[in-house]
């Protein structure tokens, strides 16, 4: 891969913790909230999607919610999924370097 032409980096802060893998995808977007039958619907998608995952059993993920603040000064936050091994840090709060590379098409 070619060097990038522009790079940026962010300090932020990460939060370590677990959530049932298969309950990930179970998750509200902001186009259900557009009418109220949107959000019915969202309501009976995340029933049907706790159901199935409560029929398969627990799955547990290692997850990172990071949060920094941009160049324009706006809040950021991003998720990572560390999948089911735990990184080996001491702690569950933690410091993050957010790393933004730009390349050109080729």
């Amino acid at each position: 891969m070619s060097q990038p032409a522009y790079k940026v980096e962010f300090e932020g802060k990460a939060k370590i913790g677990q959530i049932m893998g298969n309950l990930a995808s179970i998750q509200l977007k902001p186009e259900d909230f557009s009418s109220p039958l949107s959000l019915q619907m969202a309501l009976s998608r995340i029933y049907n999607e706790l159901m199935k995952a409560m029929s398969q059993g627990p799955q547990t993920h290692y997850v990172a919610d990071v949060k920094f603040t941009d160049s324009l000064g706006n809040p950021v936050s991003i998720g990572v999924d560390f999948g089911d091994k735990i990184p080996p840090l001491s702690k569950q709060d933690v410091k993050v370097k957010i790393t933004i590379e730009f390349y050109d098409e080729e």
